[in-house]
């Protein structure tokens, strides 16, 4: 009998980088089009989170928290939406890929990340140098919202 020796997450590291990695491989093997929530993953939220924040990644322990655009890259980069209300602490499943209910939103708008309240989405871009442009997706009706995340723009 031989023995192999398999790891977990190879080639990806057991990091943020890795992480990130592995997100980016499965954005770039997914169908065009998705029809309903059905990607995502769950990781334990550091702080309260409500059903349709948008989500970042922690560098530091890859917990999830709400994502703002006008703070660090780290808390501009836009990890998922989240599926359910928690609490600090508890697992969130963050929609990476897809269609999430909400209400609201104008049919056919795209949508960005907020640089005035964490988590949240806007119809304008911010404008301000030194916060980021986060493209996030947009208003399939009032009241779905598509998932198309895009990485974060400096302003300059």
């Amino acid at each position: 009998m031989s023995t192999v020796d398999v790891k977990v997450n190879e080639p990806y590291s057991p990091n943020y980088v890795g992480f990130v990695g592995g997100l980016q491989d499965l954005r770039s093997t997914m169908p065009a089009q998705i029809v309903f929530k059905v990607v995502g993953y769950s990781f334990e939220a550091f702080e309260d989170v409500v059903q349709g924040q948008a989500l970042f990644c922690r560098n530091s322990d890859g917990k999830l928290g709400k994502a703002i655009a006008n703070d660090t890259r780290e808390k501009a980069t836009v990890a998922g939406f989240a599926e359910t209300t928690v609490s600090a602490g508890s697992n969130v499943r963050a929609i990476v890929r897809g269609i999430i209910a909400t209400a609201g939103l104008n049919p056919g708008d795209r949508y960005f990340l907020s640089a005035s309240s964490a988590g949240a989405i806007v119809e304008n871009a911010p404008d301000t140098a030194g916060h980021f442009v986060v493209p996030v997706g947009e208003a399939g009706t009032a009241a779905q919202f598509i998932i198309k995340l895009e990485p974060e723009i400096l302003l300059s």
